[in-house]
């Protein structure tokens, strides 16, 4: 590197010798032309900046307004973000699933953009896709002022590791129950007891190539091994289980006695049960100490945060800690759980205060747990639950 260094400047030099050794007259025209050339190259800047396919988003960089790209429902996102540009004078640009192209997504629009940034900000509304970002270093380390709402500190399990992203507004896995067909003295607590002859055919979840069910997957892998994940796994294929394409759609088909218990997220379950449907679920319970169990431990229900991180690099680091801070506050949680949403907060005396049924300790698996046992967990997929 350095003899290229030398070479470089010794044709700089050489240059510079035949320039001063022309004669005055084209000098000038030669200066004239650089100089018209300097003017025209940025004015071509100037004009790809603003107006090219990518301006309007440049042009908001250039105003400060701050860039948010998120996977969080539209109706979620319009009444907080509403609030966050009222109290704050910062105008936020939001970058939604459906703006992102099908083919890459946010997070592999993200991975692309990784260096130059257009995002200041990332919200998802489930850890594993944040945690990929964490993993390829795409996420910058943040310290929230709402940490001062928890004196213990943030609960771990909702925190990254390396103090990259935070986790808040709960949902988690559960078995949900039809209760004109279980009654409730009879409903699982434990995902073990879906496999017995009694609920053959009878047992719904959604897809697990995708989602959350993905997400319950990796966890059994990471708390209980691959081995015991397949063989559960396998037992629970073997018992019929019935694959729909999300966990709404768990939920209608137990709504309507298509099936009689199914595996999905409280979100969904609640979003049932506030139509009127007869739909009860249960947090999966852990096993009480020295219990003697057959079958797969119980170790809690999985849960499933919103997450919120701010991008390394990002073109508006200020502006960006403001925006998550503000996602990461009370207000923020307490429109979460009022909404369809019905997220929990991690803010016990909130949870409390707006009557919301707690969510028990969750399951002993973190983020980074989850992204090591994925590639183990789609292994298992594909085998078990292949696409047709």
């Amino acid at each position: 590197m350095p003899s290229l260094f030398r070479q470089l400047s010794f044709k700089t030099r050489d240059l510079i010798s035949q320039f001063r050794a022309l004669p005055g007259e084209r000098q000038w025209r030669i200066a004239g032309g650089l100089a018209g050339a300097s003017v025209l190259a940025v004015c071509v800047a100037t004009w790809l900046v603003f107006f090219s396919s990518d301006g309007a988003a440049r042009g908001n960089e250039l105003k400060g307004d701050v860039v948010l790209y998120t996977s969080v429902d539209q109706p979620l996102l319009a009444p907080i973000i509403g609030a966050f540009e009222k109290d704050t004078g910062v105008k936020v640009k939001m970058i939604t699933d459906t703006e992102a192209t099908k083919t890459t997504g946010l997070i592999e629009r993200l991975i692309a953009e990784r260096s130059s940034p257009r995002a200041d900000v990332w919200w998802s509304n489930e850890m594993l896709g944040t945690q990929s970002l964490d993993d390829r270093g795409i996420l910058e380390t943040y310290a929230s002022k709402s940490e001062a709402d928890f004196p213990h500190g943030w609960p771990e399990l909702l925190r990254a590791s390396d103090k990259t992203w935070y986790g808040f507004a709960l949902r988690a896995r559960v078995i949900a129950y039809n209760t004109n067909r279980v009654a409730k003295s009879e409903a699982p607590k434990a995902i073990r007891e879906l496999t017995p002859s009694r609920w053959a055919g009878k047992v719904g979840m959604a897809r697990p190539q995708f989602g959350t069910s993905r997400a319950f997957i990796a966890s059994l892998v990471a708390l209980h091994g691959a081995d015991a994940a397949r063989d559960y796994l396998q037992a629970l294929s073997d018992n019929q289980v019935r694959l729909y394409d999300g966990n709404s759609a768990v939920v209608r088909a137990l709504s309507t006695g298509e099936i009689d218990i199914g595996l999905t997220d409280s979100d969904d379950a609640l979003e049932g049960i506030g139509q009127n449907w007869p739909i009860q679920f249960n947090f999966e319970q852990v096993d009480p100490p020295k219990k003697q169990i057959k079958g797969l431990p119980s170790e809690g229900p999985l849960l499933l945060p919103n997450t919120v991180g701010v991008v390394r690099g990002c073109p508006h680091p200020n502006e960006a800690r403001k925006l998550a801070d503000f996602l990461l506050s009370a207000r923020v949680e307490e429109m979460l759980a009022t909404s369809e949403a019905r997220n929990v907060p991690i803010r016990p005396a909130l949870a409390k205060k707006l009557g919301m049924q707690p969510i028990p300790e969750g399951a002993p698996v973190s983020a980074r747990d989850l992204s090591k046992a994925l590639p183990e967990a789609d292994r298992i997929i594909e085998q078990l639950f292949p696409v047709k």
